[in-house]
């Protein structure tokens, strides 16, 4: 009974009629253009229906019934072959046939024999088919209401809203919490050139007196993972402004016109919205260097878009407290037009955090997780070198997720050092069963790497030696630098090689073979030893000289191609350079592991019985022999008395500061 009362009260016209009039405009016009639209077909189907449900008999039978006097009277359509036959038995009714299209009705009677007597009344009517104005009528509808859409749409494109900008208003505080500069670490100098942004946004009116105007963009660069986004929002929470965001490839479209519509629409949208922040993440799908001749293809819908954007951010005046944030990882490619000033005045760089900026965003990403007494965040900040911020929040969710998997309230120390290596090398591979003979060698193997990295000077300390699979690999070595660096020395360079090819050495010192498993060890140290011949100049046979040209790749966080610049005479020597250093680095560590062939035995079958040694347990099992010291104070001695002094026409030419570049090539 409840039900039936509440279906009443839906259905009631005061109750339709009051939701109607809380529908918007848009919306109360939508819902008729619907209406008609569905009115229209149930016409159409009740038309068919009908059509449908009349009796048709043949024609030769309507003669028949003629003759026998049995048919009142007969209509026929105008430009029609069908007839109606009324009869005069009321039980009868009406039945249509269809007769030929060159015969008359009148003709067909006559030719069938039909008695003057019997001969009916003939009708023709003048009216339209009815199933025909229904048609008409709903495809009528149906063309009005696309017309409608068209009229109602933004922008020369915006059939169905398709010139619309997809751009999010991120109102802080409702779809998204609030996010302020305490939520970023690891970025101080990116803060401290956007703190001026943000005064801009709370408080125009200060540089407005001075005559000053704020910068009309910025572009963030920096590899992928290390804040650009949230840096972006940062901006806007700590302002208190809206936030626009959209991502460069959703201006374009395969139409022509409906990427600078987009941008068209967003830019109108934030005038609506001042003071605002608009955010357009991977701009280099959208702002890509323009062609310049007819050598290049050109992509037309793209170029527009950018000339839109170029128009638009051009436009802006003192008074438009509009602030547009960029992100990307490849400035490289840009279109110079973004980056001359006017555009994106500001080029902000966000790098890798370094270890005090690990520590302040492990911090942030450890709020609300409850951690164990004892742990500290530097420890760990310690154990991941080259992490970015990403990185480093999946690290502290993994361990979260380890403890709750082992029904634990806190996380410690232990899950936060197995997400270390969950995040470097994968989970654990438990299901992987070896044979005895495959454990030794690749215990044998790590402890090759650990032991000629314990006895050269500068290798890092080994932090971890194990022999569980974890992705890809069987085991694995991890050395803990004590610092970070940004500078490698030949000597460092050579040290590193030996380290990486020890694995390969004790294989054959102990088992006069050698496997596939050292497969990856032989990229890394040929990668090594191609970049000291090519790149950093230290090879004596050819000198201080750069060899190669970048020709494209990745510009941050990635490897590159080079171009060929030389000859291949130079290219044969090249070769030869590296492989005398690789060839040199595996001497010295099978040196190394002869050596110390006896150490290598039982660190090798203790590491087989107990499948993990940290750092700790390794170190003890060399009691009484020092650790070698590298020879950075006699490097730091020799750079006072030996560097060279810049003549007065190389420090005119610019020479007198050369920055030091650093691609990643840190091997380990």
């Amino acid at each position: 009974m409840k039900s039936r009362l509440k279906l009443k009260h839906y259905v009631s016209p005061a109750y339709i009629k009051r939701s109607f009039r809380k529908l918007p405009r848009r919306g109360r016009i939508s819902m008729l253009i619907l209406a008609g639209i569905a009115l229209s077909i149930i016409l159409v189907a009740v038309a068919t229906a009908q059509t449908r449900n009349q009796v048709q008999v043949p024609i030769s039978q309507v003669i028949a019934d003629v003759r026998a006097g049995q048919v009142a009277r007969i209509e026929l359509n105008e430009g029609s072959n069908e007839i109606s036959v009324f009869y005069k038995d009321p039980a009868r009714g009406k039945v249509t046939a269809i007769k030929e299209w060159q015969v008359s009705v009148q003709e067909a009677l006559t030719a069938g024999d039909v008695p003057a007597s019997a001969m009916p009344d003939i009708v023709v009517e003048r009216t339209a088919n009815t199933g025909g104005l229904f048609g008409f009528l709903m495809l009528a509808a149906i063309v009005g209401s696309a017309t409608f859409l068209i009229i109602r749409g933004q922008g020369r494109s915006a059939i169905g809203g398709v010139g619309k900008s997809k751009a999010r208003n991120v109102a802080m505080g409702e779809s998204l919490p609030r996010v302020t500069f305490d939520d970023v670490a690891g970025v101080d100098e990116a803060k401290q050139e956007l703190t001026e942004i943000v005064e801009f946004l709370k408080h125009p009116e200060k540089f407005s007196r001075m005559g000053a105007r704020s910068p009309k963009g910025v572009l963030l660069v920096g590899p992928p993972g290390t804040g650009k986004t949230l840096i972006s929002r940062a901006v806007a929470g700590q302002a208190g402004v809206p936030f626009f965001s959209i991502s460069g490839s959703e201006f374009v479209e395969m139409f022509v016109g409906v990427g600078a519509s987009r941008v068209r629409d967003l830019f109108a949208q934030a005038r609506k919205s001042m003071p605002c922040v608009i955010f357009i993440d991977e701009i280099d799908a959208v702002g890509r260097r323009r062609s310049s001749g007819h050598m290049h293809v050109s992509n037309e819908e793209r170029e527009q878009t950018l000339n839109q954007l170029l128009v638009e951010m051009d436009g802006f005046d003192n008074r438009t407290h509009i602030i547009v944030i960029a992100a990307t990882n490849r400035p490289d490619v840009l279109d110079p037009a973004l980056l001359r000033p006017g555009r994106f005045d500001r080029q902000v760089m966000l790098d890798k955090p370094d270890i005090k900026g690990r520590t302040a965003i492990l911090k942030v990403h450890a709020r609300g997780k409850p951690l164990e007494k004892g742990v500290t965040l530097d420890t760990i900040a310690k154990m991941t070198p080259g992490f970015s911020g990403a990185d480093l929040e999946n690290l502290v969710n993994e361990a979260a997720i380890l403890a709750v998997r082992r029904s634990k309230h806190s996380v410690g120390l232990h899950e936060l050092e197995e997400a270390v290596d969950r995040v470097l090398a994968g989970p654990e591979r438990k299901s992987r069963i070896i044979s005895e003979q495959e454990k030794a060698i690749t215990a044998y193997h790590e402890v090759g790497h650990a032991l000629t990295a314990r006895m050269l000077a500068h290798v890092d300390p080994v932090h971890k030696v194990s022999i569980i699979a974890r992705g890809m690999a069987g085991g694995y070595t991890r050395v803990l630098p004590g610092e970070d660096r940004y500078l490698q020395s030949r000597s460092q360079f050579n040290d590193y090689l030996v380290f990486i090819l020890g694995g390969r050495a004790a294989e054959e010192v102990i088992f006069d073979e050698v496997t596939t498993g050292a497969s990856n060890d032989l990229e890394r140290a040929t990668d090594i030893a191609r970049g000291m011949v090519m790149k950093y100049g230290m090879s004596q046979r050819l000198g201080l000289v750069s060899l190669g040209r970048r020709a494209g790749g990745n510009f941050l966080g990635g490897t590159s191609d080079h171009e060929v610049t030389y000859s291949e005479e130079v290219a044969r020597t090249i070769d030869e350079e590296v492989r005398n250093l690789v060839n040199e680095a595996y001497a010295r560590a099978i040196n190394i592991l002869t050596t110390h062939k006896e150490k290598l035995v039982d660190i090798s079958e203790l590491l087989i019985e107990r499948e993990t040694l940290d750092g700790t347990e390794f170190e003890a099992l060399f009691e009484g022999i020092p650790r070698p010291q590298p020879r950075a104070a006699r490097l730091r001695k020799s750079a006072r008395t030996t560097m060279p002094l810049l003549s007065p026409d190389m420090m005119a030419a610019g020479l007198a500061h050369v920055p030091v570049e650093n691609e990643g090539n840190t091997p380990g």
